[in-house]
């Protein structure tokens, strides 16, 4: 092995693992969901618990991987492939319990699927650095879909409310989410198409006089 040489990173390492898990999670986060059809007041505190942990264990292992040179091959697919699957759970377990319709859930999902395949296809071609848009994107769906899965409209007595009216506003954040997830997607696209351009136009050379 040279100087320049890096030592070939093992898969089994702790963010691996991480991204892993949140991949099991995703299971059971629905299950928790629809028990009962979505009005367990219990379970959807469950279902809650299980979302944020995900979403926790999203940045710690990104954390992590990156202070400890621990990227892999493996990470850079399976971690994007957790992500959505978790959040896309959420969307459909929201819209099968109505409350979210399910229009914006197919949008959303078609776009989150169609820039993550694109992104693997492309990945070791055209490198697309994450916007400012998509970081907000992401900020937005969890606020939203982490609120929405609590059981806002099952609460009663003092707390029906308040139940109510964060529920409205975190509906106000996923309309918020879908603008800056089709904004974001429509950048990505963008992007890849100027990267490709940019690349055929290097490997084809300058024209000659």
């Amino acid at each position: 092995m040279t100087d320049t040489e890096q030592p070939r990173v093992s898969n089994l390492n702790l963010p691996n693992a991480l991204t892993t898990l949140r991949i099991v999670m995703v299971p059971f986060f629905g299950w928790a969901l629809l028990t009962d059809g979505g009005d367990s007041v219990l379970w959807r505190c469950v279902a809650y618990a299980i979302f944020a942990l995900a979403m926790i264990t999203d940045k710690i292992d990104g954390d992590i991987a990156r202070a400890r040179n621990l990227v892999t091959d493996f990470g850079k697919i399976a971690d994007p492939i957790a992500d959505k699957a978790m959040t896309g759970m959420a969307f459909v377990g929201l819209s099968i319990v109505g409350d979210v319709w399910w229009w914006v859930t197919v949008v959303v999902l078609l776009r989150e699927w169609s820039v993550t395949l694109l992104r693997l296809s492309v990945l070791k071609h055209v490198v697309i650095a994450a916007a400012q848009s998509g970081k907000l994107k992401t900020v937005l769906q969890v606020l939203a879909l982490g609120g929405l899965t609590l059981p806002l409209r099952q609460v009663g007595g003092p707390l029906d409310t308040i139940g109510d009216v964060l529920f409205y506003v975190f509906q106000v954040a996923l309309a918020g989410a879908v603008v800056m997830t089709l904004w974001s997607g429509y950048e990505f696209f963008r992007d890849v198409r100027r990267a490709r351009q940019a690349r055929t136009g290097a490997a084809q050379g300058p024209r000659p006089a």
